[in-house]
């Protein structure tokens, strides 16, 4: 039984949640602000009477002050992935067409339209009612941990409503309200501090204060827009984002059906002249397939859902003048020209450079230095030039021409037929490019070598330590700890990382080789259509270009490569050394039992997580797709399996495996 003292503690509790929903949320208070502190001052002093009664998800703990001095980074369950944008609506045309080739021409194609706050994403996870983590979204795949920092943002519920499921994860945005970016500036300038420059980079900064005190200071909100979960209970975005509000979280009111493109563009003409009327900033809108099953049809690309897209609004430009225009080194030898500026404000931000992108943008501008300039920001990270005043030319004289030698090393540039880009030749020796493909070589997607990051890299190579990817596998730990700020211990992490990075798989061994035109998917499709560095490289144009999703682009850069004799060397001493180049031996004899069979795997399962589940399944040779057709080989299912999957596989006559019948099917049983 519980005590007078803990009953009236929960009770507190419970009325506190409620108020800050209707305050927050609703924007429907029914008690004032004097009463609602005299109960959190009264709850405050139960909870440090009776420690042994704490419980994270107090209505006290949005106070903050918890320290955090060290964000620890934690992997997304299921992936943030990024929106393909557009500013133009006959490229939104283009796209619903690209949807019909996939789903039909038949399909009855329904939009959800939402605004696209410019702020901070976030995954915030829920169990049993209750919020347990939140992680920014990094890259993607993983982030860093701002749990503490996010439970003092009064949008955010600590404890749900209704009977939402058990486990899910739910995404939105922290966004810095107008009226909170100018009362902080306001009290900075008083200070006589630097002003901040916009609400996005102030949001987004605020999330990793150390103090949540602070944190909590800052006025942060936080709106609501998509769930993810195993097969959650839901037909449709917009049922989601209904389901969510019932569940106590701040979904926008905004969101809006659309039957077609007709209405979709209707609100983007209606948001694009009332978004200044906002109490926050956004950006345009995101347009999202709304049938959840169609999602899943649709799929992804390797960064993007092919079932959303974010139409930008025209952005804002301003006139500056060019001073001078220089010249970056890609590690695959890319060259791209840099306007520098005199600077100026864009969108709250002080801009001083400008991507020119290639010669031909050049040459279509007409450059010269002393032009006067339009420029604007969009939705690249770095601003581009879009104009240029013919009232206030620079000197004729002073014509920008394309450079004809790599700015690093001065080896000559080249430009294939068909490409935009310059490239630098020297591709083995060129100091810019032997750091940048070192910097791949060791990232998250690629061999994802712990100990060790970009900075670091740079160290190592003027310090004289590393030369090309071989290096990295024979550093000796005392040349390293001659080096500034360097001790034992990171030292010992550089090793221990690089000794670790031997066991990853020959598909990422392969994309961390840096060949142009090879991304993850890419590798992987090589690596199991080859199977080996040696037939990859035996292989001619012909039997490249043969295999699924691989054209002549492709196929000619990684021939290209293997075939050099530095890079082939490389490869060979990375061979002895331990690194893996070839898929791993499977049963029989290296058989792949799972050959050219087609699985979608739901639910939750015992010996594996859906992720390890889908890596045996490829490593057996076997293929993931995310929806049931007629072209489906099996479903994997555990606990928890959808019923529209069950209803469709039954109608399809997809057989449905579990766990202990999937090993049989690798062992030849089934």
């Amino acid at each position: 039984m519980k005590d007078k003292d803990q009953l009236r503690i929960d009770r507190l509790r419970e009325m506190l949640h409620l108020h800050n929903h209707r305050y927050y949320i609703l924007d429907a208070p029914t008690i004032s602000d004097f009463e609602f502190d005299q109960l959190l001052s009264e709850l405050t002093q139960l909870e440090s009477a009776y420690p042994a009664y704490f419980d994270p998800n107090s209505p006290t703990q949005r106070v903050g002050g918890g320290v955090t001095k060290n964000f620890e980074t934690k992997k997304h369950r299921f992936p943030m992935y990024s929106l393909d944008n557009t500013y133009s609506k006959a490229e939104l045309e283009e796209w619903e067409k690209k949807i019909h080739k996939i789903v039909g021409a038949e399909a009855s194609l329904v939009y959800s339209c939402e605004l696209k706050f410019d702020g901070a994403s976030i995954s915030l996870t829920y169990e049993n009612g209750q919020f347990i983590q939140g992680v920014t979204r990094g890259d993607g795949t993983q982030g860093d941990d701002v749990t503490q920092n996010l439970k003092t943002i009064p949008t955010i519920p600590l404890q749900l409503q209704g009977t939402p499921p058990p486990f899910f994860e739910i995404r939105g945005e922290i966004v810095l309200p107008s009226k909170a970016f100018n009362r902080l500036n306001a009290a900075r300038e008083a200070k006589g501090e630097p002003l901040y420059m916009n609400p996005r980079n102030t949001a987004s900064g605020s999330l990793k204060l150390q103090d949540s005190h602070e944190v909590a200071k800052r006025g942060l909100s936080c709106f609501l827009y998509a769930l993810a979960g195993d097969d959650l209970p839901l037909h449709s975005q917009f049922e989601a984002l209904e389901k969510a509000r019932s569940w106590g979280f701040k979904v926008p009111t905004t969101a809006q059906q659309a039957q077609n493109l007709q209405e979709v563009f209707a609100f983007l003409d209606y948001w694009d002249a009332k978004r200044t009327d906002l109490p926050y900033e956004i950006d345009g809108v995101v347009i999202k397939v709304d049938n959840l099953s169609l999602q899943e049809e649709l799929g992804y690309t390797a960064k993007s859902p092919r079932w959303a897209i974010a139409y930008k609004f025209q952005a804002e430009q301003v006139e500056t003048v060019l001073e001078s225009v220089t010249y970056q080194v890609g590690r695959t030898g890319a060259i791209t020209p840099v306007a520098n500026l005199r600077p100026v404000l864009i969108s709250g931000t002080t801009v001083k450079r400008a991507s020119l992108h290639n010669a031909d943008q050049i040459a279509k501008l007409g450059l010269r230095i002393g032009d006067t300039v339009g420029v604007e920001k969009g939705g690249e990270i770095i601003p581009k030039i879009v104009s240029v005043s013919e009232a206030h030319r620079g000197l004729e004289q002073q014509t920008v021409t394309f450079i004809e030698n790599c700015p690093d090393c001065q080896a000559p540039l080249e430009r294939s037929e068909g490409e935009a880009q310059h490239y630098c030749t020297n591709s083995t020796a060129c100091p810019t490019q032997l750091i940048g493909k070192i910097q791949h070589f060791i990232s998250r997607k690629a061999m994802d070598v712990e100990g060790i990051g970009s900075e670091t890299v740079v160290q190592l190579f003027e310090a004289g330590l590393l030369r090309n990817i071989v290096d990295l596998y024979n550093l000796e730990p005392e040349a390293i700890l001659q080096l500034d700020r360097m001790a034992e211990k990171s030292v010992q992490n550089i090793i221990d990382g690089v000794e670790a990075s031997k066991v990853k798989p020959f598909s990422k061994v392969l994309f961390a080789l840096g060949i142009r035109f090879v991304g993850e998917t890419v590798a992987k499709t090589l690596a199991k259509h080859f199977r080996s560095i040696k037939n990859l490289k035996n292989a001619s144009l012909e039997d490249l270009v043969a295999v699924d999703e691989i054209g002549d682009r492709i196929a000619q850069s990684v021939h290209s490569f293997l075939q050099n004799e530095i890079h082939w060397n490389q490869i060979f001493e990375l061979q002895q050394l331990g690194l893996q180049w070839e898929l791993a031996q499977e049963i029989d004899g290296g058989e792949m039992p799972l050959e050219g069979l087609k699985f979608v795997v739901s639910g939750v399962f015992e010996t594996f997580d859906r992720s390890g589940l889908k890596t045996y399944i490829e490593n057996k040779g076997g293929k993931i797709v995310s929806t049931v057709s007629k072209n489906t080989s099996y479903i994997v299912a555990g606990v928890g399996m959808g019923p529209s999957k069950k209803e469709k596989a039954a109608a399809l006559g997809v057989p449905i495996l579990d766990e202990s019948a999937l090993m049989e099917l690798v062992e030849g049983s089934v």
